[in-house]
């Protein structure tokens, strides 16, 4: 099969000529290898331990192999990160170390940060334009810079946006028929639970359904601020003992390092118009298909909204915290292209909420509501109106992402984006 070209792709093609060493992180089963792999002359799988092997006996030949040398899952032998850091200290000529890696390194080995010599990059699950269902017509780098004109029209619709939330981003995977793919995403989270996360925590889990419950209220948390205490309380309903609290921190560590749980983090401005702010981050998982396996949602519930479901995280409907899910993994890799962080705004007492704040690295800012609608009401945009007159020039522009078909600019100034027309 073709290699289809992925965003962090550009990003590669800008940084790696001039950088020594690039590290790619991010879950299992994205992609991480194929994209490496275009770039690398030399290609050693460290899961394998026969190649581990050879590593350990002569690190000190890695230098001598053609380049780039790609370092497939380096975690697996977490001294090549170091060794790559000293070979990078003494040759900075760019283009000639790539490393993947799917869980942060274990094994009691002090790693240094990398910082100066291997430089970091994030990969994600597809984003929703990486899928090739509709050429986006809105830019995220445009809307940064205060210079975007929102134009479009797609055909993608509610029950399109279901299909790609239930098919996942992982490229493999979604692929299948339904039946296999569902079987593959919950073979994905198994082994999480009783393969991976024991090889991170480094002993065998105790009770493995116990962090199973965990994940599902996780999932069941999706697009909201619920603190570690309510997860922890709806993981285990009806019993008197709760895991304890080092038991949930460690749930969540360990999982944020093999990149599973993926949260975003409160927007902390230094304006004097938000003097106390809601710091809580807002729960996602890496891909909202695994929220919907752990939950056992199908197309029929998510899009019956006349039938009760049994878990409604978000706006009353699982379908509308999944969709948020839906936005946030591709908004994350639409703004990382564009050196840009995101983030979300709640007030302390939960009166004013904005579901993404994108911030670049110039200090542009975006805010962004999701709303699982195909119009826009004046109710979606009294925040993004209230932020702009906190923020003034600031404030880069205002943006409800939906499910409608037109991507055009309200007169009050708000950009209308369906999902499916927004790219980087």
């Amino acid at each position: 099969m073709a290699y289809a070209r992925r965003i962090i792709d550009d990003e590669l093609d800008e940084l790696f000529p001039h950088l020594a060493a690039i590290a790619i992180e991010g879950p299992k089963a994205i992609g991480k290898t194929a994209t490496a792999s275009q770039r690398a002359a030399t290609t050693l799988r460290v899961d394998d331990p026969a190649v581990r092997d050879l590593l350990r006996a002569s690190l000190s030949g890695l230098d001598q192999l053609p380049t780039p040398i790609l370092l497939d899952e380096w975690q697996n032998a977490p001294e090549l990160w170091n060794h790559v850091k000293r070979l990078v200290d003494a040759d900075a000529t760019g283009g000639r170390y790539l490393l993947t890696g799917s869980a942060a390194a274990t094994g009691g080995i002090d790693l240094h940060s990398g910082a100066g010599r291997i430089d970091i990059r994030r990969m994600r699950p597809l984003a929703f334009s990486e899928r090739g269902i509709q050429a986006p017509t809105v830019r995220l780098g445009d809307l940064l810079a205060g210079t975007a004109e929102p134009d479009g029209v797609t055909d993608v619709d509610t029950v399109t946006y279901v299909e790609e939330i239930l098919a996942s981003g992982f490229p493999a995977i979604r692929e299948l028929a339904p039946r296999a793919r569902r079987s593959q995403l919950d073979s994905y989270l198994t082994r999480a639970i009783s393969t991976d996360y024991p090889e991170q925590e480094g002993t065998a889990l105790r009770r493995p359904e116990a962090l199973r419950h965990w994940m599902t209220a996780y999932a069941a948390a999706t697009a909201t601020t619920s603190s570690m205490n309510q997860i922890a309380r709806a993981s285990q309903p009806g019993e008197p003992a709760l895991p304890s609290r080092p038991t949930i921190a460690r749930y969540r560590d360990i999982l944020a390092e093999l990149w599973i749980l993926d949260p975003v983090p409160a927007w902390l401005p230094n304006h004097n118009a938000f003097k106390r702010l809601a710091q809580a981050e807002k729960h996602f998982l890496a891909d909202p298909a695994l929220a919907a396996r752990l939950l056992k949602l199908n197309q029929a519930r998510l899009l019956d909204l006349s039938s009760p479901a049994e878990l409604r995280p978000h706006d009353g409907t699982a379908i509308g915290a999944l969709f948020e899910g839906l936005v946030a993994l591709s908004l994350r890799t639409y703004a990382q292209a564009n050196d840009a962080e995101v983030f979300h705004y709640r007030s302390p007492n939960g009166d004013r909420e904005i579901d993404f704040i994108v911030v670049d690295d110039n200090g542009a800012h975006v805010a962004i509501e999701v709303k699982l609608a195909r119009t826009v009401e004046p109710r979606h945009v009294k925040h993004l109106l209230w932020l702009k007159q906190q923020l003034g020039d600031d404030l880069a522009d205002m943006v409800v992402l939906n499910t409608g078909p037109y991507a055009y600019r309200r007169d009050d100034g708000v950009a209308v984006v369906p999902l499916a027309l927004l790219g980087h």
